[in-house]
C-alpha cells in the first residue's frame, strides 16, 4: 500500500484529502505544519505528499526544501495543494522540486488527474 503524507495547518482540508486518497488505497499520514510533516518523513519517506504552502512554523516551501534535501527526499512525489496561484508560486514549488501544483479548493477529479499524471494512480 502507498503512503501519502497530508500537510495543511486545516483538519477540514487533511479529511477532505484524506477520504479522496483513502479512496485509492493510500495510507494516510497526516501534519499540520512543515516541520511535523519533516519528522514523520525522518521516520519514514511516504510515496506521496499533498503539501500546502501557507503554514504556521514551517511552510511548505521550506518543508520541500528541506526534504529534497534528506537522503532519499528525492524520492516521494510532491504536489503542492494551495491557494496561491501566481505564476511566480508555481514556478518557486516547481523549482524547489514539487511535482505537481493543485489549487484549493480541489475535488476528487482534480486530485486523480494530478497523482494519474505523476504516476501514483
Amino acid at each position: 500500500m502507498k503512503t501519502c503524507l497530508v500537510v495543511d495547518d486545516s483538519s477540514v482540508i487533511r479529511k477532505v484529502a484524506r477520504r479522496i486518497l483513502e479512496s485509492f488505497n493510500f495510507h494516510i499520514v497526516e501534519a499540520e505544519d512543515g516541520e511535523k510533516a519533516l519528522d514523520a518523513c525522518k521516520r519514514e519517506l511516504p510515496d506521496a505528499v499533498l503539501l500546502d504552502w501557507n503554514m504556521p512554523v514551517m511552510d511548505g516551501y521550506e518543508f520541500l526544501r528541506n526534504l529534497r534535501r534528506m537522503p532519499g527526499g528525492d524520492q516521494p512525489k510532491v504536489v503542492f495543494c494551495t491557494t496561491e496561484n501566481d505564476v511566480a508560486h508555481i514556478a518557486r514549488a516547481l523549482h524547489a522540486g514539487a511535482n505537481e501544483y493543485i489549487m484549493k479548493p480541489f475535488d476528487k477529479d482534480i486530485v486523480t488527474a494530478k497523482f494519474q499524471e505523476i504516476g501514483l494512480i
